[in-house]
């Protein structure tokens, strides 16, 4: 993919945060926050180097585009990631009024929006964005898949 057409694809701008958290020895997992197709907050995992077990990419992304727009609502943003959120960043993206997801490979193991708690048709939820998923699928599992097998050999 072309560097011009990353600029303007947030899924592709996703996976490069997903790998910029690969090199620095994160699970790779990217996310953006667009509204209108201006990117307002981008991450990649940086749990181990934060010493925080909530700095995952969605969280990271939503921080960022609160401080950008100066409000805790993301109203009419969009959520780029590259696997299906887990039960905290879902809660995060829904107390955030994020109005889609769209997300690369489910979760089966740790999901909470399409598996798991299903986090968004719980009668608490208050509000449930619109759900993409399966958006470059191959491409983020076998990411992952690449990372944890050469995690498992050289240990």
């Amino acid at each position: 993919m072309s560097e011009a057409s990353e600029k303007t694809d947030p899924m592709a701008l996703a996976f490069a945060q997903a790998h910029a958290a690969g090199a620095r020895d994160e699970v790779p997992i990217g996310a953006v926050v667009v509204l209108d197709g201006k990117v307002l907050g981008k991450g990649g995992n940086r749990t181990i180097a934060d010493h925080d077990p909530t700095a995952h990419a969605e969280v990271l992304a939503i921080r960022e585009a609160c401080r950008a727009t100066g409000s805790e609502r993301l109203t009419g943003c969009d959520l780029y990631v590259t696997l299906e959120p887990c039960a905290m960043c879902a809660a995060a993206i829904s107390f955030a009024r994020i109005r889609r997801v769209y997300y690369a490979a489910p979760d089966p193991k740790g999901g909470g929006v399409e598996h798991g708690p299903r986090f968004f048709a719980q009668p608490t939820c208050h509000h449930a964005p619109e759900v993409y998923g399966g958006i470059r699928e191959t491409e983020a599992a076998e990411m992952l898949r690449d990372f944890f097998r050469e995690r498992r050999s050289s240990s």
